[in-house]
């Protein structure tokens, strides 16, 4: 994945294959930091006050990554999620036999693919434990099985 990143990747954008927890990062060096699917394999607490750290004021951290399931308080998204993610998979499978394209049918090198490890953080203690090191941050659930981050770093007066 690192080499497709790298080689799709525009000249201001460095992919970088690290350890988030032992990679050096700069003081104030970055304008925005993205992840996708990764904060969950990590510590939280260690992870967000070192992003924190590299941003520059005015920064933005946008994270979307896995919560763990948490059926009494999003059960509207979860249910909402199985129905839809059954009816989108159908509504494919009809489009890949009847049309040209793929239409997200699996890529060949899918199994590949790291497996999916079950995250340890509902979408509510993502909330309180960002809340406690990014004052300001908003997390919320998204339907398909993930929560969004985003912060931006106050700028200093």
């Amino acid at each position: 994945m690192i080499e497709q990143a790298r080689r799709v990747a525009p000249p201001n954008v460095t992919c970088i294959l690290a350890d988030l927890l032992q990679e050096p990062l700069p003081d104030a060096g970055y304008d925005a930091i993205v992840s996708i699917s990764a904060l969950h394999h990590t510590s939280l607490p260690e992870a967000l006050p070192r992003l924190a750290g590299a941003l520059r004021p005015g920064g933005v951290l946008a994270a979307a990554a896995l919560p763990r399931g948490d059926l009494l308080r999003e059960l509207p998204a979860e249910l909402t999620a199985a129905i839809g993610h059954r009816l989108f998979g159908a509504a494919f499978a009809i489009l890949r036999t009847i049309g040209p394209g793929r239409w997200y049918a699996m890529e060949p090198n899918h199994a590949i693919m790291p497996v999916v490890l079950d995250p340890s953080l509902t979408t509510c203690q993502v909330r309180q434990q960002a809340s406690a090191v990014l004052p300001g941050a908003h997390v919320r659930r998204l339907v398909f099985w993930r929560y969004f981050l985003l912060w931006q770093k106050p700028v200093e007066t």
